[in-house]
């Protein structure tokens, strides 16, 4: 948190940028739903899905979900970090994530240590190991039907593994191509995000000030310009408010206002009407 922020606003985080606390971001009823849904899920696994284009939001329902799921009791939850992989090292990586000594090279072998160590788990425990797969429309083909194949078990009439799918349009498209398809069928849970209102746009900026301790940063006035300046888009509300938050710490104004907006993206307020 810069200093100066905080001297300035009374700011406890940034609210604008991408390291908010995950208990401060702002979880609408869709994705309220939608991890009370999955929490349910996870006691029979099979794959769920989160669709959107960027800037929607789709990251922040991960860790909203991601923190829910972790403070279940001997849930195991494993985020992959390099989707795009070719197969040696998506081995490597859920064998990281699981805590299994994986050979790439020799693939039943890897593939048996992992299902061992999830059917372990099971037999341990309520619910089923969680992977999440952020940008998951960078999945090789091969690597989609490894996993399908590893979260199954006796002949395919139990999931041994609970998986989230989140990507953009791109992936939805994915899962109509005859690859995806045997996917497709067993997708469960879904999460579609949609451009947000000016409305709900404002709703969450009000909540994300809150969080970060000055309410009263931005005027009420300039909540509703940016709210439909930003085109529905989450990210680019949060880009455009955290560049006047800087030109404001670097004027030292006390507020963030109209003003600023129009100062920092050189736009001509409207002129008043003549009565």
């Amino acid at each position: 948190m810069n200093k100066k922020l905080h001297a300035l606003y009374g700011l406890k985080f940034n609210p604008f940028s991408q390291q908010v606390p995950t208990e401060a971001l702002c979880c609408s009823a869709q994705i309220q739903s939608f991890c009370w849904r999955i929490e349910h899920q996870i006691a029979e696994g099979g794959f769920a899905l989160v669709l959107g284009d960027p800037g929607l939001g789709k990251s922040a329902a991960l860790r909203i979900l991601s923190e829910r799921l972790n403070a279940l009791r001997d849930v195991c939850v494993g985020v992959l970090t390099r989707p795009q992989a070719k197969m040696a090292d998506f081995y490597r990586e859920l064998g990281h994530l699981f805590g299994v000594a994986i050979s790439p090279s020799n693939r039943w072998c890897s593939s048996k240590a992992l299902r061992e160590k999830w059917l372990a788990h099971i037999d341990a425990a309520l619910y089923r190991p969680v992977l999440v797969i952020d940008e998951a429309q960078e999945l090789n083909s091969a690597a989609l039907s490894e996993l399908r194949l590893l979260a199954s078990a006796d002949l395919d009439s139990r999931s041994i593994l609970t998986i989230i799918l989140a990507g953009d349009q791109r992936l939805a498209a994915r899962l109509d191509e005859p690859d995806w398809l045997p996917l497709a069928s067993r997708v469960r849970t879904r999460l579609r995000l949609e451009p947000l209102s000016p409305k709900q746009l404002a709703q969450a900026l009000d909540h994300l000030l809150q969080a970060a301790g000055n309410p009263k940063l931005m005027t009420s006035s300039l909540i509703q310009t940016l709210c439909e300046h930003a085109a529905g888009n989450l990210r680019l509300l949060m880009n455009m408010a955290n560049d006047l938050l800087a030109a404001a710490s670097q004027k030292e104004r006390d507020q963030i206002d109209e003003k600023l907006f129009f100062e920092v993206f050189s736009l001509d307020p409207k002129p008043s009407k003549k009565s």
